[in-house]
């Protein structure tokens, strides 16, 4: 059987983040595919990404949209339309900001990996308006609105819509009003080893931003008087070190052999925010070591309380001091084989397997054919 010609779309291309990885993975199942994005800046991208021809809406060529591409987001919608996708039997979406809207054939298959329904427009919609300038704060009610009217629109013209956890496919379906598979992001667990040297030391990685919530971390642990490693930079970095103790050590970064280090030598992973999935996590079971994590979202699908961590339910540093105590009190019950065991459920291979069975069911079908069962090898989200 001759390789559908495919078409990956991809919101835009400025970082190399967990988006970007499954990107790669995409592109290693199709390695003809051609990218399309928004933005495209390929000094900060892989090699392997630069590999492939990629085409970018006419929001590429606006004036500062290599940094502020997000403000061209109204025009987006637009861009996304005036692509010629004929040609393309396969276009995969991969959607976090605007991608799914592109128009493809009438005889193409269109899948959409949804990472997470924009949150510009849903659950983030009010933090990003009161953060805003003057002039945001004017116009995104009307620009907001008819956005959102697309998406919902947009989201009718995809054949078949998979969410990296059952936490987004929830969302889904109450943003878009879609049923959603659950396939879980790819996830190298391979590359990450156990240790006989665990420290006593605590670990925490990822971006000193809002949302991530490193202020949590920082308070409780500076109480606690345990030790800390925190690995990350970012806009709230300044403030976290004022607030940082004398027991945690703060680093920007760290080389891919030290993480791993660090994980597989760590007492625990700290995971305080509400992700859609969060990889961290599963790198941390797959180097053996649990997780207290914050157990809303996406944590709910990757780690199980009571054998590869613990949860705690409020974001405050109180509710992450009980959880420490209470973690002290049942590390003796870990399991580090279960820990990499369960790790293993996130390996790429069975992304693969899960996205290739969705696919081979759905090209060449017509539209009333598409987009349904899968003989079990996707698990159906369970959307209440």
């Amino acid at each position: 059987m001759t390789s559908p010609r495919t078409a990956i779309v991809h919101y835009w291309l400025v970082s190399m983040r967990g988006g970007e990885r499954v990107l790669e993975r995409l592109l290693k199942l199709y390695p003809g595919a051609d990218i399309i994005t928004h933005v495209y800046n390929p000094e900060a991208v892989s090699g392997f990404i630069r590999s492939h021809r990629v085409r970018t809406t006419f929001i590429n060529k606006l004036p500062g949209a290599q940094r502020h591409y997000q403000k061209y987001l109204p025009l987006m919608p637009l861009a996304l339309e005036e692509i010629d996708m004929r040609g393309y039997d396969l276009v995969i979406s991969s959607e976090s900001g605007p991608a799914k809207g592109i128009i493809v054939p009438p005889d193409a298959f269109h899948m959409c990996y949804c990472h997470s329904p924009m949150r510009y427009l849903w659950d983030h919609y009010h933090q990003y308006k009161l953060t805003g300038g003057r002039f945001t704060k004017l116009a995104m009610p009307l620009l907001m609105h008819r956005l959102r009217q697309w998406d919902i629109s947009s989201a009718q013209r995809v054949d078949s819509i998979v969410a990296n956890s059952n936490f987004i496919a929830r969302r889904v379906k109450k943003s878009w009003g879609r049923q959603a598979d659950v396939v879980h992001p790819p996830i190298e667990v391979s590359l990450f080893r156990k240790s006989d040297d665990v420290q006593n030391q605590y670990l925490w990685v990822g971006q000193m931003t809002p949302y991530k919530r490193a202020d949590i971390v920082v308070d409780a642990f500076t109480k606690l008087g345990l030790p800390l490693l925190m690995v990350g930079t970012g806009e709230l970095a300044g403030d976290i070190a004022k607030r940082a103790g004398p027991n945690i050590k703060i680093l920007e970064r760290l080389d891919f052999a030290d993480l791993r280090k660090a994980y597989a030598e760590c007492r625990a992973l700290i995971f305080p925010p509400e992700e859609d999935f969060g990889i961290v996590p599963v790198e941390a079971n797959a180097a053996g070591r649990p997780v207290i994590a914050y157990g809303r979202g996406g944590i709910r699908d990757s780690i199980i309380p009571d054998h590869t961590g613990l949860f705690f339910e409020e974001q405050h540093p109180d509710a992450l001091i009980d959880a420490v105590e209470r973690f002290e009190q049942w590390l003796p019950q870990f399991n580090p084989d279960v820990a990499v065991q369960n790790a293993e459920r996130f390996a790429p291979e069975i992304f693969d397997a899960k996205v290739k069975k969705i696919i081979s069911a759905g090209i060449g079908l017509s539209n009333s054919q598409s987009g349904g069962e899968t003989d079990g090898i996707v698990e159906r989200a369970s959307v209440l």
